[in-house]
């Protein structure tokens, strides 16, 4: 029989964070592995794009502090997935060096791996004509102007890069973009332990204590592999897994409840049981992995569309509340007409929170808030272009004289100084697409004595 296989979880993306006193409860299980997940597309497209971490430095540097630490110290592999937030070359550089300065500032020696999931343009491109490249629904076909457009383009590798990382020796493993339980699970797996078990533990332990109740996203988690189960335990007598955490957990990130389609297959959830343990958290039963027939990774990539500026304010008016629609589309226009005219390209955008902020046209409440926040959102080729348009827009809403306008002295109260807030570039999504690939030679593993 199996023994049960330790893995400790310390946050749910890191840089997140976690108390001192949980990490220190969880070693004292003597876990087999710390794993975490370092990233996300969640924050949109911009940190790919740009090769930025949309964490910070000093608050991953810390909790990597104490994973490496303690992990080098005790002989636990440390294994983190998706680095520096997006998982492309410039964000594996990034966490790269922060662990390089963790070993020097703590005099640790170790062997290191270092796993790319960047895929050159050339390739994308040879699989885009050999027809192995399917967008997932509501993306548009790729076509290759787009391809050349993107920036880091990278694939979500499955478990096999680490696995040769860990036959390689390497105790700390940083690996690029990648399937979020692949961290979790690849050195179960590779020990001979189930891979459907070893993968719906992953998918639950990637964002740790955030499965819990209640949920966290910065406290730390164990995961308990056996033969033909796993169970998951809290590590602070705050929270505590219950079958239903679990289970909707189970269901997070997800379009289909019963199967998680990833690297080589898909997790079929079909017969899975979940088993509360009072004050001992839950075992999971009946998870399968699926072997598929082509081995397909998705690609993911970003696209410069250009340049923002925006503006905040507010309004408490309630006769331009009651109109705010018809007076944004009217401000627009006349601002549309003035571009027109000066040859001058952007698109303005308005979001009104306390109506529809967040749903948009989706919002099904059809009341709107005594005060409402209006974020004025321009986008144009250039920052200036963007500066121009967003002033332009803003003083223009700022003096519109709508129907029943009772103060003339301005429409908006704006809670900073300056007014216009310049964001820098923008990026959208360009490739979010499923690629067939015929080995694992794409994804290059370097092996470093630190």
């Amino acid at each position: 029989m199996m023994k049960e296989f330790v893995v400790l979880s310390p946050t749910a993306i890191l840089g997140y964070g976690f108390p001192e006193e949980s990490f220190y409860r969880g070693l004292e299980k003597n876990p087999d592995l710390i794993a975490v997940d370092g990233g996300s597309t969640d924050p949109g497209p911009h940190y790919l794009g740009s090769g930025k971490s949309f964490t910070d430095r000093i608050g991953v540097k810390r909790d990597l502090r104490y994973m490496i630490t303690e992990g080098v110290k005790r002989g636990i592999p440390v294994v983190v997935g998706t680095s520096g937030g997006s998982g492309a070359r410039p964000h594996l550089e990034w966490t790269k060096e922060i662990v390089e300065e963790i070993a020097s500032e703590n005099n640790l020696h170790f062997k290191m791996g270092l796993i790319y999931s960047d895929i050159d343009k050339a390739v994308v491109k040879e699989a885009w004509k050999a027809g192995k490249i399917q967008s997932l629904d509501y993306v548009p076909e790729l076509d290759e102007q787009t391809i050349e457009e993107s920036h880091n383009i990278v694939a979500q590798i499955g478990v096999e890069p680490m696995i040769e990382a860990l036959k390689k020796g390497c105790q700390v493993i940083l690996a690029g973009r990648a399937y979020d339980p692949a961290c979790f699970a690849a050195l179960p797996i590779k020990e001979g332990y189930d891979e459907g078990l070893a993968t719906h533990m992953g998918k639950i332990l990637e964002c740790a204590a955030i499965a819990s109740t209640p949920g966290s996203g910065s406290d730390c988690v164990l995961g308990f592999l056996g033969e033909d189960y796993f169970r998951l335990e809290t590590l602070s007598d705050e929270r505590r897994f219950t079958k239903e955490s679990t289970a909707a957990h189970t269901l997070y990130e997800k379009s289909d409840p019963y199967h998680l389609v990833g690297p080589g297959g898909s997790l079929n959830l079909e017969r899975c049981q979940f088993i509360e343990h009072p004050e001992k958290g839950v075992t999971v039963k009946g998870s399968v992995f699926e072997k598929a027939e082509k081995y397909t990774v998705k690609l993911e990539a970003a696209r410069k569309i250009g340049y923002r500026t925006i503006s905040i304010a507010g309004t408490r008016d309630s006769i331009l509340i009651g109109q705010i629609d018809s007076v944004l589309e009217k401000v627009k226009a006349r601002v549309n007409d003035l571009l027109k005219k000066e040859s001058m390209e952007g698109n303005v955008h308005f979001h009104v929170y306390g109506k529809n902020g967040v749903m948009g046209s989706l919002e099904p409440e059809e009341k709107t808030s005594h005060e409402i926040c209006i974020v004025i959102d321009v986008v144009a080729p250039v920052q200036t272009m963007a500066d121009t348009i967003c002033s332009i827009t803003r003083s223009t809403l700022l003096h519109y004289g709508y129907d029943g306008r009772i103060s003339t002295a301005g429409n908006l109260a704006f809670p900073f100084s300056p007014s216009d807030i310049k964001a820098g570039e923008v990026y959208n999504f360009s490739l979010y697409h499923i690629m067939e690939i015929d080995n694992q030679d794409l994804f290059k593993v370097e092996v470093r004595d630190i």
